[in-house]
């Protein structure tokens, strides 16, 4: 589920940034009365996430605007087929335009990556992950976005859980210190997670009773020998270097969770277009 608060504080934030005075276009051609029918279409084959935020968007701008969705978020759409009709004020329709579809477009492009990685992965039960690297204003959008791809979350900020990273480890001293400080200062509801790029490293990651462990940048064959010495005790995170091409053949040695950065940082966006069409 989307937070509608958080979500309109974005799309007020970015029509501020769009037209902060207006649209001198819209407002100088279009009458007050004008009323059009546009249809939202998918200009290629994608996952759709982020028709809500679309709709919410013209809501914005005019609350008697129409926004029918034909389609629903996590729906595969071919190109050509339309995805949502909006009726109403032919300015407020001009004037979100380009917002809802950067919104959506961004938004489809996740999720249509994040099936990708999910396919990749399949019949298996390792879990295909998120990153923090978002875009910055817009991560709770995109990472709803992954799970309209069939990916899921890591923590969405700083506040979510522990993640004992090598700057942290460097900073403190050695992994065991820095869990048992941490364990120390936290609820007794909340895990530790460390980063670790060495199974020695991971060794003293178990020793330390971390919940779970990050494998940073390891092959396949280290990851297997982690597999192996962790037999259980924490939940193994595969993360850095992963590849579409990897996903299998790690899901296979039996790691619980692969994150990937590049579902966020790297993707393409969706191509989407709106056309009045009366």
């Amino acid at each position: 589920m989307l937070s509608k608060l958080m979500v309109e504080e974005i799309i007020r934030n970015a029509l501020k940034e769009d037209m902060n005075y207006g649209d001198i276009t819209t407002d100088t051609l279009i009458g007050e009365e004008s009323i059009s029918v546009a249809r939202m279409t998918a200009k290629e084959d994608g996952v759709i996430a982020g028709l809500a935020v679309a709709e919410m968007t013209f809501k914005i701008l005019d609350q008697s605007i129409s926004f029918i969705p034909l389609k629903k978020d996590g729906d595969m759409v071919k190109k050509g087929e339309h995805m949502a009709e909006i009726k109403g004020s032919t300015r407020g329709i001009l004037k979100g335009e380009r917002l809802a579809l950067n919104l959506i477009q961004r938004m489809s492009g996740i999720a249509t990556m994040a099936k990708a990685y999910a396919d990749g992965v399949a019949g298996y039960p390792t879990r295909i992950v998120d990153t923090r690297k978002t875009t910055p204003g817009l991560r709770i959008l995109e990472k709803y976005a992954i799970r309209m791809g069939g990916c899921h979350n890591h923590r969405f900020n700083l506040s979510d859980a522990v993640m004992i990273k090598d700057n942290h480890i460097k900073a403190v001293g050695s992994i065991t210190k820095a869990i048992e400080i941490t364990r120390q200062n936290i609820p007794h509801t909340m895990k530790i997670e460390v980063e670790v790029e060495s199974l020695a490293q991971l060794q003293e990651a178990l020793e330390a009773k971390a919940d779970i462990i990050m494998l940073d940048n390891m092959d396949t064959a280290n990851m297997k020998k982690a597999v192996e010495i962790t037999a259980g005790r924490a939940i193994l995170e595969a993360s850095g270097n992963i590849t579409k091409e990897r996903l299998r053949e790690i899901a296979e040695i039996g790691i619980d969770v692969i994150s990937v950065g590049a579902l966020t940082h790297s993707v393409r966006a969706m191509d989407i277009s709106l056309n009045i069409v009366k």
